[in-house]
């Protein structure tokens, strides 16, 4: 994707060849600044204070959090506690465990003399699949939105998303606006409605900035606006990413998803959601009672960083300084509200995402889907 009408990615080595250069997304949108991260902990740091943020990028950050981790010690116990310093930073999204188990196991399996090399090669090897798989995804939801064109030819297709699962939440291309970024470059029209999704505003601040930056037509909307929109006809469908996505097809998405899915069904406009298989966690089945949602801290709700008319930076508060605030950053959105998955191998229904990724399952759910089929 671009910026500034340069292509560049989300996260990658500098030119030393160790330090790992990443967009400060904490800056976005009133600031454009990119940060040379040296050790696993400012890795560490950058994930959990969300420099960098959205399940496959978190993914892709830890696994060069591993690499850097081997430059201060390549011996069993170095892996084993840059794996359990990165695994604690985020609970809710499964790339980070996913990404991390898999640098794991391969530098155990490395001698330690080559541990350094394999480990950035394993990181890089791991960015440049998510930009494959992204770029899947962006061809199958291509063709639901080439689908709505058709039906209404004489208008853009209005596509509504909530939060950012946008190409700054993965390495390129995003999940939910490859599908978008495709249909842009292929000459559909298109308008995307834009959650602002309180509180952090990654609709506001990131997915209104990098579909500007591309060209997209949009427009921002309050996180409330969705259900008045659908019941006024003036949404085709939605399209939103996911964090973890359950074996039966649940998703735990930035909160205020669920709302969504709720008022799509009420007016019958399509809801799917935008995945790589790396999201998907085929130990539960159950995402409302399984899946840990992170409670972030009352601080994102009680304050707001807004660019001044003197063009600073600058926080102010929202709430009475007595009012306790909650602020729980995901909810699950049930498999019976979604109308339909895009994976990097096709859309699917909830209930055959088993079958569409047989051989990415643990042994003894393959027996029980083997089971179950007949």
């Amino acid at each position: 994707m671009k910026v500034a009408g340069e292509a560049m990615r989300t996260i990658w080595v500098e030119p030393d060849g160790c330090t790992v250069g990443i967009i400060d997304q904490t800056r976005l949108p009133f600031r454009f600044e990119t940060v040379a991260l040296s050790d696993v902990a400012a890795m560490a740091t950058a994930i959990t204070t969300m420099q960098v943020r959205g399940a496959p990028l978190i993914g892709a950050a830890a696994a060069y959090g591993m690499a850097l981790a081997m430059r201060a010690g390549l011996e069993d116990g170095d892996v084993e506690r840059a794996h359990a310093r990165l695994m604690a930073t985020r609970p809710t999204a499964v790339n980070l465990r996913w990404a991390l188990d898999r640098m794991r196991e391969v530098l155990l399996l490395t001698p330690p003399g080559d541990r350094l090399d394999r480990a950035y090669a394993e990181a890089a090897a791991i960015a440049d699949e998510d930009v494959e798989i992204c770029r899947a995804i962006g061809r199958h939801g291509l063709h639901l939105i080439r689908a709505a064109h058709q039906r209404n030819p004489d208008r853009p297709v209005r596509v509504l998303t909530h939060c950012n699962a946008g190409w700054l939440a993965t390495v390129d291309w995003g999940t939910a606006t490859a599908p978008l970024y495709l249909a842009h470059e292929a000459g559909i029209p298109l308008h995307v409605w834009v959650d602002e999704t309180r509180p952090r505003n990654q609709g506001a601040f990131l997915t209104a900035w990098e579909l500007g930056q591309h060209g997209v037509p949009h427009a921002v909307i309050p996180d409330n606006t969705g259900g008045h929109l659908m019941q006024h006809g003036l949404v085709d469908l939605v399209i939103v990413g996911t964090d973890r996505t359950t074996a039966k097809g649940d998703v735990a998405n930035k909160i205020g998803t669920y709302l969504k899915a709720l008022a799509a069904k009420d007016n019958d406009v399509p809801f799917y959601v935008a995945l790589p298989s790396s999201t998907i966690d085929w130990t539960l089945e159950d995402g409302v009672a399984g899946i840990p949602i992170e409670e972030r801290s009352g601080d994102e709700v009680a304050r707001i960083t807004g660019l001044a008319s003197h063009g600073d930076l600058e926080i102010v508060r929202l709430v009475p300084d007595r009012s306790p605030v909650v602020n729980y950053a995901f909810d699950v959105t049930p498999a019976r509200l979604i109308t339909g998955l895009i994976t990097e191998r096709g859309v699917c229904s909830p209930e055959d995402l088993a079958q569409l990724f047989p051989d990415h399952q643990p042994p003894e759910r393959m027996g029980q889907v083997a089971v179950n089929d007949e």
